[in-house]
């Protein structure tokens, strides 16, 4: 059962940095580990982070809530504004994925004008400018309804986003500060895991007019898969996102080379844009297994839904979009619409009527690399761009 609650940093001090700072927030958040534990062994989860954003948060005259959503797992919400005008979330997660093989995990170091560490661009980076708007309009009065809500596990299984949603909270619009290079991305794709097994007959390998080769008949359903995975990068599109795809990601089969194998499993991964479905996916995945069993038929196969999350998008003629955007500009950015191809918590947003895009410092492609990196000028301007768009969302008073 979640827990409420208040927490303080496990030093006993606030570590002195200048308000709505986010480069040196940044700094203090890569210095604080928060690997989750499900990823490796010896993770700390986000309970250091969550004391420590929680004590900032109430530095600055928010009362922050702390609900531990698992053992050890902790999502941190805090909220500000009368309420009566719009509202809008800023999200991040607190967790970052396993450090092994780092020089440098929780250096925190600046050289040349980058940030190191794991979590610097995603996205502690990303958490410090949410944290640097809630700083910005802690004295303000607000209109409307600003609520920060950091959460856990977005790198395994989300279990803090979900818990958000379920606990019902929403806003009118959200940003999910995930690392974009400062583009806004309000598309992006989604997934569906398949579990693929094929039937064979176990012999010994000197008998094959006994034996049935499970592994060559989920061969011809690998060839089915191949060409299923050609026939959606020509026919399916998405202006932001590009064609939906379909890989292998893992196979095992047999017991020894010198038995036929009785059994072969397969794991594809389908990624899916806005509008499909699971049932829609697994309609055309029967169809592949139909045309394996066409090409070969003594194979007998099945195809099973495995876990789904699914893409979401929402229109670049929105308030949440086009006022981001217009920041973006006003900041010397082009304010660039591009698609996220990764999944991302935004959808579980979505899905429960929050529109949310994803924007913030950093570049996926430094997400979980050996050494991660984030731009320091990347996160100023990213945390100019969330308070100018949060101060004209929320109707502070600007034209």
């Amino acid at each position: 059962m979640a827990k409420t609650g208040h927490m303080s940093h496990p030093t006993g001090h606030n570590p002195g940095l200048t308000r709505a700072d986010p480069v040196a927030m940044t700094q203090h958040l890569v210095r604080t580990p928060s690997v989750n534990p499900l990823l490796e062994d010896g993770g700390d989860g986000e309970g250091a982070v969550a004391a420590l954003v929680a004590e900032w948060l109430g530095d600055w005259g928010y009362r922050p809530t702390v609900v531990e959503v698992a053992p050890g797992r902790h999502n941190v919400v805090a909220r500000r504004g009368a309420g009566a005008g719009p509202s809008l979330l800023l999200n991040g997660h607190m967790d970052t994925v396993g450090v092994a093989g780092m020089a440098e995990p929780f250096s925190g170091a600046i050289r040349e004008g980058r940030m190191y560490g794991r979590g610097s661009a995603d996205m502690k980076s990303g958490v410090a400018c949410a944290l640097a708007v809630a700083a910005e309009l802690a004295e303000a009065d607000i209109p409307g309804e600003l609520i920060i809500a950091l959460t856990a596990d977005e790198e395994h299984a989300s279990i803090g986003m979900a818990a958000l949603v379920a606990d019902g909270v929403g806003a009118d619009a959200a940003v999910v500060c995930e690392p974009t290079s400062l583009t806004v991305m309000p598309a992006h794709k989604g997934f569906l895991w398949i579990d693929a097994y094929v039937k064979g007959r176990a012999a010994h390998g000197s008998r094959p007019e006994i034996g049935v080769d499970a592994i060559a008949h989920m061969g011809h359903l690998l060839i089915a898969f191949e060409e299923e995975a050609h026939r959606l990068a020509r026919e399916t599109d998405h202006a932001l996102l590009g064609a939906a795809s379909l890989h292998a990601g893992t196979i095992k089969g047999g017991s020894a080379p010198s038995v036929y194998p009785d059994r072969c499993h397969l794991v594809v991964e389908r990624r899916t844009l806005p509008g499909e479905t699971a049932d829609s996916v697994m309609a055309e995945v029967e169809e592949v297994l139909a045309r394996a069993g066409e090409r070969c038929p003594g194979l007998e196969g099945r195809v099973d839904r495995g876990l789904f999350r699914a893409a979401t998008e929402v229109p670049a003629s929105s308030p949440l979009v086009a006022g981001l955007r217009e920041a973006c500009m006003r900041s010397g950015l082009p304010g660039a619409l591009k698609g996220m191809s990764a999944w991302v918590d935004a959808c579980f947003l979505n899905e429960h009527g929050t529109p949310a895009v994803c924007f913030g410092p950093g570049s996926i492609a430094q997400a979980h690399a050996a050494v991660e990196w984030v731009s320091v000028t990347e996160i100023e301007t990213c945390a100019r761009v969330l308070t100018d768009f949060a101060r004209r969302f929320l109707r502070l008073g600007e034209s």
